[in-house]
């Protein structure tokens, strides 16, 4: 009985696999009909224009993003007087005696009034100075703008990190001295 069994398995098999066979021509002769129906439509594609190249002859006319045309619209735009009009005043005047310390060696001890004048007393060096507006101080080109019982305001000439010469203001405080 099992022969048997074998034999009728084996006999289906064969006639699945003729059954698929037989399909299988059917779906290929369908798939050659839709071929044959479809039509594909693509667009020709246009002719390339032809390039022309044309020589540069702008290289040797102004530059718009030149730094220094930058820089100098920029000073004009906010009004910033140029370097040569900051730093130039500063170094055709004689320098004054204070002006050979740096501002951080120096302290404000003390101010008075003489002759209706605000005046500072500074020391440097364990010596004391009287100092008037308009007098200079320090190693920036530092001017005194204004005295008053607490400070005193200078303004400075430095240079920036990109090496301009700009206006600081600075101050120099009343160093009051601890009593013993």
């Amino acid at each position: 009985m099992k022969g048997v069994a074998k034999i009728l398995g084996l006999l289906l098999a064969v006639t699945a696999l003729s059954a698929c066979e037989s399909g299988q021509e059917d779906l290929q002769r369908w798939m050659v009909e839709q071929r044959a129906q479809v039509k594909p439509s693509v667009p020709p594609i246009t002719a390339p224009k032809k390039f022309t190249p044309q020589a540069y002859t702008e290289a040797s006319s102004f530059e718009p993003f030149n730094v220094l045309k930058l820089t100098q619209a920029l000073r004009r735009e906010s009004n910033q007087p140029s370097t040569s009009e900051l730093i130039a005043p500063e170094l055709a005047r004689r320098k004054e005696p204070l002006e050979a310390f740096p501002l951080d060696s120096m302290a404000m001890v003390g101010s008075m009034n003489r002759n209706s004048q605000p005046v500072a007393l500074v020391r440097v060096d364990k010596l004391l100075y009287k100092v008037r507006v308009g007098e200079y101080l320090g190693l920036n080109y530092g001017r005194i703008t204004r005295i008053n019982e607490t400070e005193v305001g200078l303004r400075e000439i430095v240079q920036d990190a990109a090496g301009e010469w700009i206006e600081r203001v600075a101050t120099l405080q009343l160093q009051e001295s601890a009593k013993k």
